[in-house]
């Protein structure tokens, strides 16, 4: 059941080491896309493991689930994202909906 925040989706990848100046170059064109604005998009972050340089994280936010497969079904998002496949052995994607989010309180 999607919040009022949307829903995120979780790629985590795995890029060998001797491909990861393709992939941050590949990204780079994604990213310069991302910038000019999606529909219902709100967020899009890329991550690198402290433990595992070989593991990734892109991570995306859109206002819903309607919005987030009209951008992964669309022309844009296939041609941009295919070299990035290129550059990674392994993948898992998963979708989620906040259903609690915690903060410290204010003083």
């Amino acid at each position: 059941m999607p919040s009022e925040d949307g829903v995120r989706f979780l790629l985590r990848v795995r890029v060998p080491k001797d491909r990861e100046a393709d992939f941050l170059a590949r990204y780079a064109a994604l990213a310069r896309r991302i910038e000019d604005g999606i529909s219902g998009h709100i967020v899009h972050e890329l991550w690198q493991s402290a433990d595992d340089p070989e593991r990734w994280a892109i991570v995306s936010q859109f206002e819903s689930l309607e919005a987030s497969r009209a951008w992964e079904q669309s022309a844009d998002h296939k041609a941009l994202t295919m070299p990035l496949r290129e550059c990674w052995v392994e993948a898992e994607r998963s979708s989620y909906a906040l259903r609690v989010e915690t903060r410290r309180r204010k003083e």
